[in-house]
């Protein structure tokens, strides 16, 4: 690894925990002094942090963290749900039996986890079971592109369980997706994850500033 993939990974990883604020400035010789790095390695850096979307960069004034508006982040996940459809109904049609078994393990954790409120591991568990169904797609430019806009949002996701009674509705969709899955249903496992992403899209309507 040299040393911009150190610390385009280092800042990258920051982003996506949500260690930085929408908007909020990205000093240069700060980035460098904590990560090793010269200036010029930062400025590399966030060149590729730039091109995924997740940093804005004003001539004469630096880096800033990409903040979406209402309106965008919207526009994204009407996009996830068309591309997101074609993705799991190729899933449905090629995904293994040891995929469906990895699937039903997440979400019984999924549902301990809710039972026990550690609902700080839901985003990761959630990842880990869109990951497989993306997986058993043939679709790689749809996954690819689900992908991108997946990482410009993760923000948004961390917080999305903690809003009241979403802990309750997730298992359920989840349910259904695995359901679709489980019978190699491409029809029945389109309607469900796009009630998935559909239910996301109305919580992140209702509450977009709390979830900035």
């Amino acid at each position: 690894m040299n040393q911009t993939e150190k610390a385009y990974l280092y800042i990258r990883e920051r982003i996506l925990e949500g260690h930085y604020q929408p908007a909020e400035k990205l000093v240069e010789s700060q980035l460098a002094d904590v990560i090793g790095v010269s200036r010029n390695t930062i400025k590399k850096a966030l060149l590729e942090l730039e091109k995924e979307q997740l940093v804005e960069i004003e001539i004469n004034k630096g880096a800033k963290i990409k903040s979406f508006s209402m309106d965008e982040v919207i526009n994204y996940l009407e996009i996830r749900e068309v591309v997101e459809g074609l993705i799991i109904r190729s899933s449905a049609e090629r995904i293994s039996n040891d995929d469906l078994r990895k699937l039903h393990e997440i979400l019984n954790k999924m549902e301990r986890e809710i039972r026990e409120r550690e609902l700080e591991k839901h985003p990761k568990l959630n990842q880990e079971f869109h990951n497989i169904i993306n997986k058993a797609s043939k679709n790689t430019q749809a996954v690819k592109l689900v992908t991108t806009i997946k990482t410009q949002l993760i923000r948004h996701s961390f917080k999305i369980i903690l809003v009241p009674g979403r802990d309750k509705d997730t298992i359920i969709e989840h349910k259904q997706i695995y359901e679709a899955l489980e019978k190699h249903n491409p029809d029945d496992a389109e309607k469900a994850i796009k009630k998935h992403i559909q239910s996301v899209r109305n919580i992140i309507f209702k509450y977009f500033n709390y979830l900035r």
